[in-house]
């Protein structure tokens, strides 16, 4: 599975290489940036206490796009890593992940296309509850793994605005770690290393720029599987906030909200159950965009 999802990786780095080596780019739009977040905090002797750190998060986000007579193919890479080290604690991760987007659509109304879709989503290292231990894994690669694929509509009323419905879409959950399998995490049954769903999935993404070197990115995903508790619904958003400062360098501000029915998380009273989950990166630092 490892080499699977190392070769779709590939091949979409290739449709992006091979694009840009087409003469005539005028059916095709991208857009993109990378960016380095660094932080750092020495003391010496400090009165008010305190910890030494040195942060560093990495991100990279890529939309390859091409629009012909009826046919429409849209594109999106999305990968961050980030590390916190600190004097008492040591290396911890903060940020990681590993998105890949792709869906075609061929016209059969104004900005109405009949379309397919295919998302994947992971992340690239072992993941800790460090609240509970340091030392033993509760996510890794492929633990968990998500493919969705699905065939239904798209609409595309405004340049900023796409919606995808697949009312046909199967969703893999993949745990490739005998550890976690065995234990049953992320829904999949114990021993079992892929859980499987039918349902219906609507995508809704929004890229506006609402003021000059001001641009937001905001995705929604809603996913109900027919067979299983059709009316908990999983929802994923994602929120890319960018406000660049200079060629060179900009702030950034990422949100991510998980609802799924099938994550498990641990309660105050130890008891394991679904529940909302939240992160937010807030960062400064140098940044590229192509």
């Amino acid at each position: 599975m490892k080499k699977l999802c190392l070769l779709t990786l590939g091949l979409a780095a290739a449709v992006t290489l091979r694009a840009a080596e087409k003469a005539d780019t005028t059916y095709w739009t991208s857009n993109g940036n990378a960016g380095l977040n660094l932080s750092q905090v020495s003391l010496s002797n400090w009165s008010a206490g305190g910890d030494g750190s040195v942060a560093f998060d990495l991100t990279f986000n890529y939309s390859l796009d091409y629009k012909r007579a009826k046919h429409l193919w849209q594109n999106r890479l999305e990968l961050a890593y980030g590390l916190n080290h600190t004097s008492s604690n040591g290396a911890r991760k903060t940020n990681d992940k590993i998105y890949l987007s792709s869906v075609y659509g061929y016209r059969i109304a104004d900005n109405l296309y009949l379309s397919a879709l295919l998302n994947y989503n992971t992340q690239f290292a072992n993941g800790y509850d460090y609240a509970v231990s340091s030392s033993t894994y509760i996510s890794r690669f492929m633990a968990p793994g998500y493919l969705l694929t699905g065939v239904g509509v798209t609409w595309t009323p405004k340049k900023w605005f796409t919606a995808t419905f697949t009312p046909v879409t199967w969703r893999g959950t993949f745990v490739c770690s005998s550890r976690l399998s065995d234990e049953g995490a992320y829904g999949v049954d114990p021993g079992k290393r892929l859980l499987s769903g039918l349902g219906g999935n609507l995508k809704l993404e929004f890229n506006y720029e609402f003021l000059p070197n001001m641009n937001v990115y905001s995705r929604m995903d809603f996913f109900s599987d027919y067979l299983k508790k059709p009316k908990n619904i999983d929802v994923r958003w994602d929120i890319q906030l960018n406000m660049k400062i200079n060629k060179w360098f900009a702030a950034n501000l990422n949100l991510n909200m998980i609802y799924d029915d099938d994550i498990k998380i641990t309660k105050p009273d130890g008891s394991k159950g679904s529940r909302l989950q939240f992160k937010e990166v807030l960062g400064v630092g140098f940044q590229a965009s192509f």
